[in-house]
């Protein structure tokens, strides 16, 4: 297939577009490279794919619509993968425009495009974070999602209501991931597993937020690419029988679904830290600190409807997916 793939400088999008490329399948990786975290590292992932058979790169934001939609003609792709946004919870209370921006106007134009161009399937990059204010453990797609605390996770609601719309109006199949705390190598370094590491092995302390009481659904990269790659061949379909006395926000009469991608398996943030500690062989200084605006304190993924529509089975153990994470970083920093 040709699958163009926004956010391929990404964390998540350079791991994916490696596998599609693996598997045969040609790629348009399609991204900004700005600046919210260092842009060597995402020229780093670029120039890994750069150079291989069926890679092609166009360098622009998700906002500008001339250059989406030459990027539509000149690849004609049958499947779009939509992971660019700008991402952050906590950044969102800073600059909030940025998220209107990229993950309102910008989420309409790839809608827009994937639309007159005959897109066969758009899966896209929602969050946990869409649950908000909720507390009922753990996340199940079929709960309601009212109550976003962040405006990043707001503008992650709207893009679910967005693609609901064209999937009810104009038959584009679209599929949203609820994506759960990813890491791996060639994380991010806005995350908490890379400042952390970062923080240990220069001898500074670490921020814990929440005094620690952090539980969060680590989710290892090559599971979440799994995953996606999984869901990007699983076309929906529209269902005339669906009963809308009985909704749920995960599934429609129009070919559109929604699926939580995590781990299952939630751990304490203290427990994540002292793995860390472990593979560096190097103590941490916490420096604890109340809970975060916007943040929530636990987060657990049910992952049934993804298992059993598509056979989603995350098989990383956190004390792995660290282990090789901390390789990496000490490889690629030469820490």
């Amino acid at each position: 297939m040709r699958v163009l793939v926004t956010g391929a400088a990404g964390f998540i999008g350079s791991h994916l577009s490696q596998r599609l490329l693996a598997r045969g399948d040609e790629v348009m990786g399609y991204d900004n490279v700005n600046d919210y975290y260092d842009p060597a590292l995402k020229e780093a992932r670029l120039a890994r794919l750069q150079g291989q058979a069926g890679f092609r790169f166009v360098r622009a934001g998700l906002e500008d619509r001339a250059a989406m939609e030459r990027a539509f003609s000149d690849f004609r792709p049958h499947r779009v993968v939509n992971l660019a946004a700008q991402a952050g919870v906590r950044y969102s209370l800073e600059n909030p425009q940025a998220y209107i921006d990229s993950n309102v106007v910008g989420f309409v134009n790839i809608l827009e495009a994937c639309r007159h161009h005959g897109v066969e399937h758009l899966v896209y990059a929602s969050s946990s974070s869409v649950y908000g204010a909720n507390t009922k453990l753990p996340f199940a797609v079929d709960d309601s999602v009212d109550h976003p605390v962040s405006l990043y996770a707001a503008t992650k609601k709207s893009n679910e209501l967005m693609a609901h719309t064209y999937s009810h109006l104009f038959g584009l199949p679209t599929t949203g991931l609820r994506f759960f705390t990813v890491y791996g190598p060639w994380g991010r370094p806005d995350m908490a597993l890379f400042l952390f590491t970062r923080n240990i092995l220069a001898g500074k302390p670490i921020d814990v937020f929440n005094h620690g009481h952090h539980r969060r659904d680590f989710t290892y990269i090559d599971d979440i690419v799994e995953g996606i790659v999984r869901t990007l061949d699983h076309v929906p379909v529209a269902d005339p029988s669906y009963d809308f006395g009985q909704t749920t926000p995960a599934a429609s009469a129009a070919p559109y679904r929604l699926y939580n991608i995590g781990s299952d398996r939630p751990i304490e943030l203290m427990r994540y830290i002292e793995l860390i500690e472990q593979h560096l062989g190097t103590k941490a200084q916490c420096n604890m600190l109340p809970l975060q605006p916007g943040d929530v304190p636990e987060s657990h993924a049910d992952v049934a409807a993804l298992r059993a529509d598509v056979g989603y089975a995350p098989s990383t153990p956190v004390e792995e997916g660290i282990r090789r994470f901390v390789a990496w970083y000490r490889d690629y920093y030469d820490a």
